[in-house]
């Protein structure tokens, strides 16, 4: 499933927030990089957040992550500037993705970068996609360094990977000693994919400490005939979780937003979702 989130953290202004964001663009390769209507409008996106993640990028030419900063670099009326990382090609056998994420560089910067291995004893590859761990620093907020670990699950195999994440964790939090986290992504967490009674079964549903920002609820999709909460934002640590601006973490409906009908979004034309986004809080 694909759809955009997001969330705040406030700055030193409260009236200021920082935007987080997560994306998946559909087979995001050269016949989309291609197409310039589809393009504006991707850029667009991503100029609405100070960071955004995003998946599903197959394009092995490795040119749409400098194309997308050209282009937000030059937009008019804009003095940002943005950067961007990129894991490798993930993926088993000849399938690869890769996730990405584009930032405001005057805004957060790139503390360190990890690919997780995927070789835990016992449970080897485990992930479709292993996550590409990013630590940003951002000196504006409250939270001055998150870790974000985005992830793209496979749709049969969501209850698994989504429970693995808590692996993760544990290992970047012995390797960096970080105490704010952010997991956001695809993680095809609702209806078929992830029944209810398999919650019990996913370790960051059971324990408290995680706080999911994106509910049960909440529809991630653009079929008007569809309503699951696909895409996810979960969050620990105290001092994250008291910097998100209360209800931002919210969808942004395309079909809204730009005015595009469910024939745009839907593959095989304009194949998006809806985004998500979280802000965190201003340094008082």
């Amino acid at each position: 499933m694909f759809c955009i989130s997001l969330f705040l953290l406030f700055f030193f202004n409260a009236t200021l927030s920082i935007k987080i964001c997560s994306f998946n663009v559909r087979s995001f390769g050269e016949a989309k990089r291609a197409r310039p209507e589809v393009l504006d409008v991707i850029v667009k996106v991503i100029s609405r957040c100070d960071i955004m993640l995003l998946m599903e990028i197959k394009d092995n030419s490795n040119k749409i992550c400098p194309l997308l900063i050209e282009n937000l670099n030059g937009m008019r009326g804009y003095q940002e500037e943005y950067d961007y990382v990129i894991s490798k090609r993930l993926g088993r056998k000849s399938y690869k993705e890769q996730y990405a994420f584009i930032y405001r560089s005057n805004v957060v910067s790139v503390k360190q970068t990890y690919q997780y291995p995927d070789i835990q004893p016992g449970d080897v590859d485990a992930f479709s996609r292993e996550p590409f761990v990013v630590w940003f620093k951002s000196p504006k907020t409250v939270v001055k360094e998150f870790v974000i670990i985005p992830q793209h699950t496979t749709p049969e195999t969501a209850v698994r990977e989504i429970d693995e994440l808590y692996d993760v964790y544990l290992d970047v939090k012995q390797r960096w000693k970080s105490k704010n986290f952010i997991f956001m992504g695809d993680f095809n967490a609702d209806c078929g994919y992830v029944p209810k009674k398999h919650w019990k079964n996913i370790r960051l549903r059971t324990h408290s400490e995680f706080v999911w920002l994106i509910g049960d609820k909440n529809d991630t999709t653009v079929r008007n005939s569809t309503n699951c909460a696909y895409d996810r934002i979960v969050i620990h640590g105290e001092k994250l979780i008291n910097a998100v601006v209360p209800n931002s973490a919210d969808i942004i409906d395309f079909q809204k937003v730009f005015g595009m009908t469910e024939e745009q979004v839907w593959p095989p034309f304009w194949p998006f979702w809806n985004d998500e986004a979280l802000c965190l809080e201003e340094k008082q």
